[in-house]
């Protein structure tokens, strides 16, 4: 796939009986009782207000949109956050090659600028090979230093051809776990509709956290986030191997969760809310 069309796709993504019987039944609904997620605010930087990000936008759309999913983050620290698209650069000669470490990546994403409140994201496409790309991660986020401040950064990669199973579940057959029959992909694309997934989760990580001090749980080396401590749900009912209940597209049996620019349909993960201290779901 082109990387325009990648471009292109992405880049809307902003613009989802007896009493014994009872006892027994008691004591499972106990022992099945889930802890409280508590995300713990650090005290630190976040992104609030007018947050320019790079390929990504929101607009007015029927429900359950892209738009009311991005709405949750309105909960934590520093109140509502809008998003818009900033500058885009199309790096088509691949200018620091195909496989790049992490200094690499930052120096491609301060190609795009550097502004306060502002994120710059880092797409690449399935030919580009990056340090822990399918092995511990399949996008990530952090912060970059120019001479003058310090800026916010977001990478993501196309798995399609180097590790569906692993970063474009649930559109692929996972490499481990119950093997259960993949989703059909929204925009029939398995690697862009999974990076869609993992866009989401970074960018929601980047502007709750960061800097590496904003909200988090367990350790700030490997922090679960607002998206990451959600992982794997999707919608209602989910559990190990099953997204979830989601919505199904009667004429291509896609399946999704959200609706964004010009009619587009795309399935977002569940984004932690300060608010009810759970996963919050779009349908």
């Amino acid at each position: 796939m082109a990387p325009i069309y990648h471009l292109a796709i992405l880049s809307s993504l902003l613009l989802l009986s007896s009493f014994s019987r009872v006892a027994s039944t008691r004591k499972l609904t106990a022992l099945a009782e889930q802890q409280p997620l508590v995300l713990k605010y650090h005290n630190g930087q976040l992104l609030s207000g007018n947050v320019t990000v790079n390929l990504v936008c929101s607009a007015k759309t029927p429900p359950p949109s892209v738009s009311s999913w991005w709405r949750t983050t309105e909960a934590y620290e520093g109140g509502p956050r809008s998003v818009a698209v900033g500058n885009e650069v199309l790096d088509e000669n691949y200018s620091l090659g195909k496989s790049l470490q992490t200094p690499q990546v930052i120096s491609l994403a301060s190609k795009a600028g550097i502004k306060n409140n502002a994120v710059n994201v880092v797409l690449t496409s399935s030919d580009v090979v990056v340090d822990g790309f399918c092995m511990s991660r399949c996008g990530t986020h952090g912060a970059g230093r120019s001479k003058e401040s310090k800026f916010a950064y977001a990478w993501v990669g196309n798995s399609e051809s180097q590790c569906p199973g692993q970063c474009a579940w649930p559109f692929h057959q996972p490499i481990y776990g119950p093997q259960t029959p993949p989703l059909v992909a929204p925009n029939g694309d398995v690697g862009v509709d999974g990076m869609v997934i993992n866009l989401a989760t970074v960018l929601a990580g980047t502007v709750t956290n960061p800097f590496n001090n904003g909200y988090y749980q367990g350790s700030s080396d490997a922090p679960l986030e607002a998206v990451s401590a959600c992982t794997g749900i999707f919608g209602k009912g989910s559990y190990p191997g099953y997204p979830g209940e989601v919505l199904v597209d009667k004429t291509s049996g896609a399946s999704y969760n959200a609706i964004g620019e010009n009619g587009r349909k795309y399935l977002l993960p569940a984004m932690w809310d300060p608010k009810t201290t759970t996963c919050k779901v779009l349908v």
